[in-house]
């Protein structure tokens, strides 16, 4: 399902003594997040003033956060970014958008709904709840289309899965 708002991170810390936060990335990548030019805080927006990268994090300066006490005010705030905002490629999107669709094999039949995804070293896997549990890797040989806007997942399956 296509969502207007995606959980992109949290604020973890305070940065320096200005205002700076530091925010753990819970997107593919912080220099993704970093692209954005507003975030939003507690259902409202703030303007991103600046933001670079410190190892898997972000140090991040917002409009109207100015000191110390302004930035640790924000501390275990969850990050949300527009999805209107993100540039993903035709056809892209945001695996948290997923959880919820519906599973149906190569033939239309019903397999379950994709209740979680898992991270694995080698890719996702797509946990799928029906009749009996599916694990399904996320890799092209198994997820054979994604279409958001019917929230439908057609998934190939194998002996065993």
């Amino acid at each position: 399902m296509i969502q207007q708002y995606i959980e992109a991170g949290k604020i973890v810390n305070t940065h320096g003594v200005s205002g700076e936060v530091k925010i753990e990335v819970w997107l593919d990548s912080p220099s993704f997040m970093k692209s954005f030019r507003r975030y939003f805080l507690n259902g409202r927006e703030v303007k991103v003033l600046s933001a670079r990268i410190q190892k898997n994090s972000l140090l991040v300066r917002l409009e109207g956060v100015e000191d110390l006490n302004a930035a640790m005010a924000l501390k275990n705030t969850v990050v949300f970014i527009a999805r209107e905002d993100a540039r993903l490629p035709a056809g892209g999107y945001f695996l948290c958008e997923l959880i919820g669709m519906r599973a149906l094999d190569e033939s239309g039949a019903e397999v379950g709904v994709l209740e979680a995804i898992e991270e694995t070293p080698s890719a996702p896997l797509y946990i799928v709840r029906g009749e009996r549990e599916h694990l399904i890797p996320a890799v092209p040989a198994f997820i054979k289309k994604v279409d958001l806007p019917n929230n439908v997942l057609t998934v190939s399956l194998i002996e065993g899965m």
